[in-house]
């Protein structure tokens, strides 16, 4: 039997559980009752042993070094904030650690993960704006393509932010920025300067 490839990022549907087994680079969600990928990579089909009980084939994902960083638990990313709402903010992932993606990877920083105390009293309109640049670490893959990030440690949060007038925001305490321009003072969950 012929191995296909076909290159899929994660997330990407591989199949129904009814049909194949979840091998390495691959999830089942009970939910949907469907295997997922988790990582970018190569989908390949392995037909079951000849004498095995389950018949169903294999699939799994074989990464590939060829497509730039991919985002895994207990790394470090760059990412864009996007979209800031009441429980939580969207952001681009745009460099693991010192490598740049190639694709899209989506994070998403919840409220809880926001910072390690007071988390009650977190508000993500005070933490993060839409265009801010933050350093975050990655918890897990969460949902629809979608990672979990936090910036509940000193060294992560806001590392670059632009004010209403455009000017490069400078942090001036653990929760505002300031902006140059116009003196405006800006709330923000800031990274701690060299970290």
């Amino acid at each position: 039997m012929e191995v296909e490839k076909e290159l899929v990022t994660p997330g990407e549907v591989l199949g129904l559980g009814s049909d194949f087994k979840a091998g390495k680079g691959a999830y089942f969600s009970p939910d949907t009752k469907t295997i997922y990928a988790s990582l970018t990579g190569f989908r390949s089909i392995i037909p079951p042993p000849i004498d095995a009980t389950d018949q169903r084939p294999t699939v799994e994902v074989s990464g590939h070094k060829a497509h730039g960083a991919v985002p895994e638990p207990g790394s470090i990313v760059i990412a864009r904030v996007t979209k800031v709402m009441a429980r939580m903010a969207s952001a681009d992932i745009m460099c693991v650690g010192s490598k740049s993606v190639r694709e899209k990877f989506t994070g998403i920083i919840r409220q809880q993960d926001v910072r390690a105390t007071e988390i009650d009293k977190v508000e993500m309109h005070a933490s993060f704006r839409p265009g801010d640049i933050v350093r975050a670490l990655v918890l897990s893959l969460g949902d629809a393509r979608a990672y979990y990030l936090s910036t509940a440690k000193n060294e992560l949060g806001v590392v670059s932010a632009e004010s209403a007038a455009g000017g490069e925001m400078v942090p001036i305490s653990w929760t505002e920025m300031q902006c140059p321009l116009t003196g405006q003072v800006e709330q923000r969950k800031v990274a701690k300067v060299g970290a």
